[in-house]
This record gives C-alpha cells, sequence and structure tokens, in this order.
C-alpha cells in the first residue's frame, strides 16, 4: 500500500487497481480507514483583518473559507471510510467528512466492476473526475490548500455532486479515457439548484430539477523511458444561480448560463526508486451569461468571463522527504453588468512553499508558507503572510493514489 508517495494510474480508477478481492462477494466487514489533519498557524493579520478580505469580482466565494482557518491550533477534518466489492458486478466506497461541528457524506458511490467494452458506470455522490486535481481528496494534496482557481470557480468542497458516471478505457497502446458525467448541479459557486425571488414576489428564479450538469473529459497518460506524461481536457455546462442577499435592499441575484473549460499536464521524472521531480499545472476558463436581479424586481444583463491556473513542482529527494514551489494566478476577471465593465482587478496571484516529512506511509508533518496579496478589503490589496504546520495521520486499510 502506498500511500503518500505517487504511482502512475493506467485504470479507469486508480482505487480499482490498489483493492483486494473486487469481484468477489462482499466481505462480512468492508475495509475502514481513517485519516486526520491537526495544524498550527500564524499568520500577520489577526482574525477580524482575515476574515473581513474578499475576492473582488468572486463574491460566490469566502476568503476564509479554507484549511488552516484560525491563527493558532485547527482541526481541519477527518475522512472515514468504507470500501468493500458487493458482488462480481459492484463496489461500494463511502466516505465520510468530519469536523468540529459537522458530519457529512462526502462521497457514497458504487461502480461497475464487469460491463463489457471497457465501460465502467458510477453513480451516487462523488468528486468529479473534472480536470486533475478535483477528485483527490485533501490529505492526498502536494500542498495544505486548493489552489485559488479552484477556491473561486468550486469552492471548499470542489465540485462534489449528485448524479452518474460513464467512462470508456478505449482501446489504444496507451492510456486513454473518455468520460461523461450528469451531475444535480448543487454546487453553490458555479452553479447551484436553490432559486431565489425578490421580497414582493414580482420576480423569481426556480429551484433547479436535476440534473443540471452535464460534462465531458478526456484524459491520457504514457511513459517515456523514466518520463510519465499525464495529459487531459475537460468541460462542464450548467445552470447558475447565485442568491447574494436578494432579499435585503442592496442585495441580488444572479441567473444563468455557466460554461468551465480545463486542461491539465502533469510531467513526472522518475530519478530511482525513491527521488522524482513532478511538475503539474491546470488552466481553467469559465463564463457566465444571464441576468443580475435586484431587490426592487428589475434586473440587468450579466456577463463574466474569467480564468485562472496553478503551476507545481515537486522534488522528493529521498524516501518520505520532499519539498515543492507553487504559483496561483487569477487571470481574467471581466464582469460586465447591463454593458458596462466594473473593472475589477486581475493577475491575483499567490505563493507557496512547502517541506515536508512523512517518516512512513501512515503520519506526514507539512510546513507550509503563503505569501497572498489575492484578498483585498475595501478598493486596498493585503498581504497575507501565513506559516503553517499540518500533520496528517492514517490508519486502516487504504488504496494508493495517484501522482
Amino acid at each position: 500500500m502506498v500511500l503518500f508517495h505517487s504511482l502512475p494510474v493506467f485504470a479507469q480508477d486508480d482505487k480499482s487497481e490498489t483493492r483486494q478481492n473486487q469481484g468477489a462477494p462482499a466481505k462480512f466487514l468492508p475495509d475502514i480507514s481513517l485519516n486526520v489533519d491537526f495544524s498550527g498557524v500564524y499568520r500577520n493579520l489577526d482574525q477580524n483583518a482575515f476574515g473581513s478580505l474578499y475576492y473582488p469580482g468572486y463574491a460566490e466565494t469566502e476568503y476564509g473559507d479554507t484549511i488552516n482557518p484560525l491563527n493558532g491550533f485547527n482541526f481541519n477534518y477527518a475522512e472515514f471510510g468504507m470500501y468493500s466489492a458487493v458482488d462480481p458486478f459492484f463496489d461500494l466506497s463511502v466516505t465520510f467528512h468530519l469536523t468540529v461541528d459537522t458530519f457529512e457524506i462526502e462521497e457514497a458511490y458504487a461502480r461497475t466492476l464487469s460491463l463489457p467494452a471497457n465501460l465502467q458506470l458510477k453513480l451516487g455522490k462523488f468528486l468529479s473526475s473534472f480536470g486533475r486535481l478535483n477528485e483527490v481528496h485533501a490529505h492526498a494534496w502536494d500542498f495544505s490548500d486548493q489552489p485559488l482557481v479552484y477556491h473561486v470557480f468550486f469552492g471548499m468542497e470542489d465540485l462534489n455532486e449528485i448524479g452518474l458516471r460513464l467512462t470508456w478505457l478505449i482501446p489504444a497502446p496507451f492510456y486513454l479515457l473518455a468520460g461523461a458525467e450528469a451531475l444535480t448541479g448543487r454546487n453553490p459557486v458555479s452553479f447551484g439548484s436553490t432559486g431565489f425571488s425578490n421580497p414582493g414576489g414580482t420576480m423569481k428564479v426556480d429551484n433547479g430539477s436535476s440534473p443540471e450538469i452535464y460534462l465531458g473529459y478526456l484524459k491520457t497518460s504514457f511513459d517515456l523511458n523514466d518520463l510519465v506524461i499525464l495529459a487531459g481536457v475537460s468541460a462542464a455546462n450548467g445552470t447558475k444561480r447565485f442568491d447574494n442577499g436578494i432579499l435585503s435592499t442592496d442585495g441580488y441575484g444572479v441567473s444563468g448560463n455557466s460554461t468551465i473549460l480545463g486542461t491539465d499536464l502533469t510531467l513526472k521524472w522518475i530519478v530511482d526508486a525513491s527521488r522524482f521531480l513532478a511538475w503539474q499545472t491546470e488552466y481553467l476558463y469559465r463564463i457566465v451569461d444571464g441576468n443580475m436581479y435586484y431587490n426592487s424586481g428589475t434586473n440587468d444583463s450579466y456577463t463574466a468571463k474569467q480564468s485562472g491556473l496553478y503551476s507545481q513542482i515537486i522534488f522528493q529527494f529521498t524516501k518520505g522527504l520532499r519539498t515543492g514551489f507553487r504559483f496561483d494566478l487569477l487571470q481574467k476577471n471581466e464582469v460586465l453588468i447591463g454593458g458596462a465593465s466594473q473593472n475589477y482587478v486581475e493577475n491575483s496571484t499567490r505563493y507557496s512553499l512547502m517541506l515536508e516529512y512523512a517518516p512512513s506511509e501512515f503520519s506526514r508533518f507539512r510546513l507550509q508558507y503563503n505569501y497572498d496579496p489575492s484578498g483585498y478589503n475595501g478598493s486596498s490589496a493585503t498581504d497575507n503572510h501565513q506559516i503553517a504546520i499540518n500533520a496528517n495521520f492514517h490508519i486502516g486499510s487504504h488504496g494508493s493514489h495517484s501522482f
């Protein structure tokens, strides 16, 4: 079992290659695992100043809704997972997400094990396979927090929906996977299923009817001697509904069509059995076209064209010890209301540096520094310097992660 060290993937789902007894009758007890994450944080901003920051043009996302939210000690999350083959035709995986105040189902899905023609069907609640990072659980990230573009496009929970996914492992001399998903559309940042109306009820946007997100992707992987290459393209389209306090005098709501396009590339040079160098990057572009509705019942046209990327490099220089650097960029931020540009700031950046030590496959300590000038207080950018030490511990059975 490999928990934190990387392996290439040449299957429809990495869990399906690392679980035992797939296709056998369900065992009396499933595989059970528990992962917990703690941290100590220091930042130059006090908690009130940190909590008042926002991203201009991204009203759907709270700046402080992130891992390591507090100065001082944090219990970030616990993930409790169960997995088992159901019978020769299906397996079942459930992950519960726990914090100090919440207990919720993060994922709960069944998958087929024996469809013909290299097809596989997944149904339930799951992290979408959009892009490179979305379906990776937090404890398997290379850094302690999300890339900025994921945070402002999907929110803290990423694109995690109820729905169906069909994948086809295309017969080819290299790994080539095509996938399509039909999802509920509950993600409150780029989509949203909850309608809204103004106080007098003269304007109403109805609740969504599932499914409302349709998504497709194509992913590939191949080896060139000691170099492993992964690449992918993804596209998602659905209905956007966002209520920014339309019941208040200065509130508003947005409704329209939302499209997100993404491309990703990962290169990994395997130096030897204990050393590697990996570069990973993703670029996402979002278009929202619809209307902005006001408390009074009036409306304006609303168009947003926004993009961003992250690019990171990870070097493992001995088993259990690695370091990395990540660059985040919120690039395009063009928002038009009633045809008038809102002149939101563009090219916002963040820089992250980490050093990680894993004494074993079941424990990890990560020191990370973020320099983040992307948050604003009023019309002024605010420099946020943050140092965090995260401690992550794992018990139980767990499949290996893709790198």
